[in-house]
Formats: structure tokens, sequence, C-alpha cells
């Protein structure tokens, strides 16, 4: 990963292999980074991405290979309990031209990522939230 800082936003590229919400939690790290909104594209070889099961309160992941250009990559990075928090959402397309999505796991790169972090002044944490089951904004 490799970067560069522009008052509140940050421009990052991603590398080959790199996973992208591991690369999320270094850079939060390395920039202090509390609360920030991501957003990307790119080119992915293998992710696991999608929904949750309300009834359940689970979410149903699949898991995808191959070659898959991201069409939308868009979440935050703020904290729960203090500590690290990112939630991240891809649609990527296929071969195929179909396109698959969801609530992102992991994703690594194939050739690169190109992410725009805006830092956001500020901070909010999350809380568990039992009748839902999901990690909720908390202000």
């Amino acid at each position: 990963m490799e970067y560069r800082r522009f008052g509140d936003t940050l421009v990052v590229r991603l590398d080959p292999g790199e996973e992208i919400t591991e690369q999320m939690r270094a850079l939060a790290q390395r920039e202090h980074l509390l609360l920030a909104n991501v957003q990307g594209l790119g080119a992915v070889s293998q992710f696991t991405a999608g929904v949750y099961d309300l009834e359940k309160k689970q979410f149903l992941p699949r898991e995808y290979r191959g070659t898959y250009e991201i069409v939308s990559l868009t979440g935050t990075i703020n904290t729960m309990g203090g500590e690290f928090y990112c939630h991240l959402h891809m649609s990527a397309a296929g071969e195929d031209g179909l396109v698959v999505g969801g609530h992102l796991n992991r994703a690594v790169i194939s050739a690169t990522g190109e992410l725009v972090v805006t830092q956001i002044q500020g901070r909010v944490d999350r809380r568990r939230d039992p009748d839902v089951g999901l990690n909720l904004f908390q202000f």
C-alpha cells in the first residue's frame, strides 16, 4: 500500500496480493483515523461478501474467485469500544458481466486498488443492537 495525504483526504493505492480490510486497518492505525468515509475501485482475484439475514441474525457470506472488477467499494472507518472498526460494502463484475457483492468480509487485490479515504473530524463509536443483531452507530 502506498498513499498520499491531501488535507483530510488520503489517496491510496493497494497492490496485488494485499487484502483490503487489513490495509484499511493499517491505514487507520498509521493515520489515527477514528472516523472516515471510504470509496474505491480496482480489481480483485478473490473476495467474500454477503447479505445479512435479519430473522437468523447472521451474515450469509459467499466466496468468489476469479477475475473481478470492483464496480463500487464504499463504507466507513470508525470505532467500536474505542477500537478500529471498518464497515465496507463492495460490488464487483466478473468476466460474464454479472455484478455480485454485499457486505465485504475480505478481498484480495489482483491488479490494483484505488481508494479515496476522507477523514471526518469527530468520532462515532458503535454498539451491538440486540434487536437487530448488528453493530450500529452510537451517537
